[in-house]
């Protein structure tokens, strides 16, 4: 592109979409982040950035996704996505940030700076697709980015309104076609048809039980699941709340991150002892499942517990149908020890440790034939390589009676997956197919094995950039001394564990604490949080212990 044209790209971009704030944005896990009024000039420019991308890719489509996921609704956010359906390259974190942050001024020469970095061919064409969530401000977001697109004379083409995984999903089809087909319906078609080809193949038996309640979060995916309802056939009765209608706020005490971090049930579901709840979260990524008993209590089954039970049953089929493929299982350090402890003595399945954020797991799980992998707060999914698609498609087709069943069941298993991220929905049916299989109650899912009680917090500090961390964040680096005075209050506690990680997208220091008892729990995270606090700058109220 000559020079000219670059000079249009900005002096559209000061007329349209001008930079009017200092704030230091900082792409990271979950892409750019904070409060909507913050982003158009971010938005603008990452639809330039993808523009580039898509040239160094050859002209493969990137994805651009509008939201803020599990965030309250004053905020938004952006991410791009890699022609695979992946996290953008990490490599090119670095060049968003920069690109988002120039001024209007100098984001001429920055362009073309970056062009020449990544060396990308500006002849060839660019194809970025673009969806957003359901936030008020989304729509003209989603407009900055369609701009930014065409400034670069790339060509847009916007899904509107979709989950986070379906735009994976799509950009994934797009440039694979064996994977499925780039829309909507081709989602549809693919993960709602697999999950009902697996029905017909197992009638409902023992304790499972064919209703499930869903909390939508006010989000998107509750409104999916609205459409694919009317599909199921009567195989699963999806009884939904928190749609988004009568007020209610997007991930305002519901969702999956409510759920998981506040261990209590959402408002704007009706509950019935026993009754096993989903609860997805805004943009429809994350999932974790929970139930009250006769008592009132609440009984949360998170990541960790999702994980395991795919695990368990990916195994058992194996198995059954005798192909030779390596399975591990993928956590990070807020995965809870007692899981950790089942995968390897009782699962005898490899477990690897990364760090938080679902790039880091998936990289790691793409090392196995079969890897699944899950964040404690819901996020995850599993992926299949070739030889193993390969393996379970021969034993399919030459395998005897039984093999044949179990293998064709992997395969339709493996349909209902969406392989590209982590997905709300498409795990959803992952576990529902596992609990009908079996015959089982969420009672008895939860019976596998015992979480030690935890707790998480979170401290403000001046700068998240003052703590370090090590050994997959297990450890704390910097600042000194705090991690000496970690490792003296764990030693105080049975079975005490306890770590600290920085925020990727504000100045907080996350805290995660287990013991043996809540109580326990409650006061060794209370009592790092002070010790955060004190050693790594905190700000305005210092933490309180438990009373």
């Amino acid at each position: 592109m000559p020079p000219s044209s670059l000079r249009v790209v900005y002096a559209f971009a000061r007329e349209m979409h001008p930079k009017t704030t200092d704030v230091f944005i900082q792409y990271g896990t979950a892409g750019f982040r904070t409060k909507a009024s913050l982003l158009e000039h971010v938005v603008y420019r990452m639809g330039l950035l993808a523009v580039l991308r898509s040239r160094v890719k050859n002209g493969r489509t990137i994805g651009i996704m509008i939201t803020a996921s599990h965030n309250l609704e004053p905020d938004n956010g952006v991410k791009l996505i890699d022609p695979d359906g992946e996290m953008l390259e990490q490599s090119w974190e670095e060049i968003a940030t920069r690109l988002a942050n120039v001024s209007d001024n100098d984001l001429e020469s920055t362009t073309g700076e970056i062009i020449k970095q990544v060396n990308a061919d500006m002849s060839l064409k660019a194809s970025v697709f673009i969806g957003m969530d359901t936030r008020y401000t989304s729509p003209r977001l989603a407009a900055a980015a369609v701009h930014g697109v065409m400034a670069l004379k790339g060509t847009a083409k916007e899904f509107g309104i979709v989950t986070t995984p379906m735009l994976h999903f799509c950009v994934k089809c797009r440039n694979d076609n064996t994977y499925g087909t780039p829309s909507e319906e081709g989602y549809y078609e693919k993960i709602v048809g697999a999950f009902k080809n697996i029905c017909q193949k197992l009638p409902v038996v023992g304790k499972y039980n064919t209703t499930l309640y869903v909390d939508g979060a006010n989000g998107v995916g509750g409104k999916k699941l609205n459409i694919i309802k009317k599909t199921l056939d009567g195989e699963l009765d999806l009884v939904l709340y928190n749609l988004g209608g009568n007020g209610g706020k997007l991930n305002l005490n519901c969702g999956a991150d409510f759920v998981k971090v506040s261990q209590k049930p959402p408002v704007g579901v009706e509950h019935v002892p026993f009754q096993r709840v989903a609860s997805l979260d805004g943009d429809g990524d994350r999932l974790v499942y929970y139930y009250l008993d006769d008592k009132n209590d609440m009984h949360l089954l998170d990541g960790d517990r999702i994980a395991i039970l795919l695990a368990s049953y990916i195994t058992e089929l194996l198995k059954a149908c005798g192909a030779s493929v390596s399975v591990g299982l993928v956590q990070t350090a807020y995965a809870n020890g007692a899981s950790t402890r089942y995968i390897t003595d009782d699962l005898k399945i490899p477990v690897t440790c990364v760090k938080t954020g679902v790039k880091h797991l998936h990289h790691a799980a793409l090392s196995y034939d079969i890897g699944i992998y899950f964040e404690a707060n819901g996020h995850g999914t599993v992926v299949y390589s070739g030889h193993a698609k390969d393996s379970i498609r021969r034993v399919a087709d030459e395998g005897d009676t039984e093999q044949r069943k179990s293998a064709q069941l992997l395969l339709n298993f493996i349909d209902v997956t969406n392989e590209t991220v982590g997905d709300a929905i498409s795990d959803l049916f992952l576990v529902e197919t596992v609990l009908r299989a079996r015959g089982i109650s969420i009672q008895d899912w939860e019976k596998q094995y015992t979480d030690l009680p935890c707790r998480q917090l979170k401290v403000t500090v001046q700068d998240r950039n003052a703590i370090s961390t090590a050994d997959a964040e297990r450890q704390c680096t910097a600042p000194e001394g705090l991690q000496t005075k970690i490792n003296e209050l764990v030693s105080r506690y049975p079975s005490g564990r306890s770590f600290v990680r920085p925020s990727g997208t504000e100045d907080v220091v996350r805290v995660y604490a287990e013991a043996d008892t809540q109580e326990s729990a409650d006061k060794l995270a209370a009592e790092v949080a002070q010790a955060v606090f004190d050693l790594a700058g905190g700000v305005g109220k210092r933490p309180e212990l438990p009373e």
